[in-house]
């Protein structure tokens, strides 16, 4: 898709953001856990969620889970419980990415599965769960991915006497877990977390409802819009300031670019403020990954050196996005530095985008839609445009109405 902004001004002020496929995929699993109704409403139209919620209604055996990362872990959990047997499995790149730490885990408490391919990876074969002499207490290695943690959450309270977690390492996306709990605690599952330890107590999820709250992972890639923009404002609603989303960091981290954020209830509106651009920024993603490709391409073309920390979990995504942003970003000579745990960009502040840009996104939505906001500064050709149906369908409608 080749994108070049025509309008002097844009035809709207106000961005149409998708439901958090985070907090509706939990939703669901906890819908499809409890015996009482639970209605969410506001349910994402993501692809991701789509396939959740088809794959929950439909009662086939074999489970295609496409590219789906959260939906595979959250369903490998959900499955191990049930009295039957299920096979679950995805893209070749899901097939690629470690499920070994959750599986391990859910074996310990009785769940029966089987590896149809290489051992510690999807696809898996699952039969019914046998709880005999399952154990109470579960060590597991937290700094991989908080989906494994989250996954096992959500089913433990269905286990006869629910299950003590010790988290070791250094807990990867820690605010994912917190939604998790927040989100059992709302349907009326009693647990205490305490420093690395969480207890939850046997219990059966109440009814209620929910209205899913708009995402911001989604709304980041307008902060960069706006920061690379001539724009001086931009709202987007549905936001909450006491979101139970970890990305609503971007609203303080966009601070720093010059952007103020208020709070109605509405959503948030966005201002530009005069403001130089630091020459340097160090920040710590390993509870806010998904920003990770944002700030990246935002800083490589401001002229911003920056320095990321915890992003181990960025290799083991729908790609590799370490070694993504290093290609992509040569593409406009800037240099991405990778130490192992950290990496380093050397931005540049760039005027106007090379002639014939082409960005390679690698069936990944992240590296499409932090790369569109480059738009301002020039003409780009985003490949494969169709890879935003996973998390935000109707991201290229919006931007269009912006340039």
């Amino acid at each position: 898709m080749k994108l070049q902004r025509v309008n002097a001004m844009p035809k709207g002020k106000e961005i149409q953001l998708p439901a958090s496929k985070s907090i509706a995929n939990r939703a669901l699993i906890i819908q499809a856990l409890s015996k009482e109704e639970i209605v969410i409403t506001n349910l994402s139209n993501a692809r991701d969620t789509q396939t959740m919620l088809q794959l929950l209604q439909n009662e086939g055996q074999v489970k295609d889970v496409k590219d789906a990362g959260t939906t595979m872990r959250f369903l490998t959990a959900y499955y191990a419980l049930q009295n039957d047997n299920f096979i679950l499995q995805g893209t070749e790149r899901m097939h690629q990415r470690p499920i070994g730490i959750l599986v391990d885990a859910l074996r310990n408490l009785g769940a029966q599965i089987s590896y149809l391919g290489e051992e510690g990876y999807p696809p898996l074969e699952i039969h019914p769960f046998q709880p005999i002499n399952a154990c109470q207490e579960l060590v597991i290695d937290s700094s991989i991915s908080s989906q494994y943690i989250s996954a096992l959450l959500m089913v433990a309270p269905l286990l006869p006497n629910g299950l003590f977690f010790k988290l070791e390492g250094k807990t990867a996306s820690k605010p994912y877990i917190n939604m998790t709990l927040e989100l059992m605690q709302q349907f009326g599952i009693t647990l205490r977390h305490y420093e690395n330890k969480i207890r939850v107590n046997p219990g059966r999820y109440s009814g209620g409802e929910l209205r899913v709250e708009n995402d911001w992972s989604a709304a980041s890639y307008w902060y960069s819009f706006l920061i690379l923009s001539d724009l001086e404002e931009l709202f987007l609603p549905g936001l909450q300031e006491n979101s139970l989303q970890g990305d609503a960091v971007i609203a303080a981290i966009a601070t720093v670019f010059g952007i103020e954020t208020s709070f109605d209830d509405e959503g948030a509106t966005l201002k530009k403020v005069p403001k130089e651009f630091p020459t340097e920024l160090k920040l710590n993603v390993q509870n806010c990954p998904d920003l990770a490709q944002t700030l990246a391409v935002l800083c490589g073309v401001t002229g911003v050196e920056l320095h990321l920390d915890g992003i181990h979990s960025l290799r083991i995504k729908e790609t590799d996005r370490v070694k993504a942003l290093q290609t992509e970003l040569a593409r406009l000579n800037v240099e991405v530095e990778d130490f192992g745990e950290s990496i380093k960009i050397y931005g540049k502040q760039i005027k106007e985008l090379p002639k014939n840009l082409s960005i390679t996104t690698y069936e990944d939505h992240r590296m499409a839609m932090s790369f569109a906001p480059l738009v301002n500064l020039g003409e780009i050709d985003i490949q494969h445009p169709e890879v935003v149906e996973k998390s935000y369908p109707k991201f290229w409608e919006e931007l269009q109405k912006m340039i």
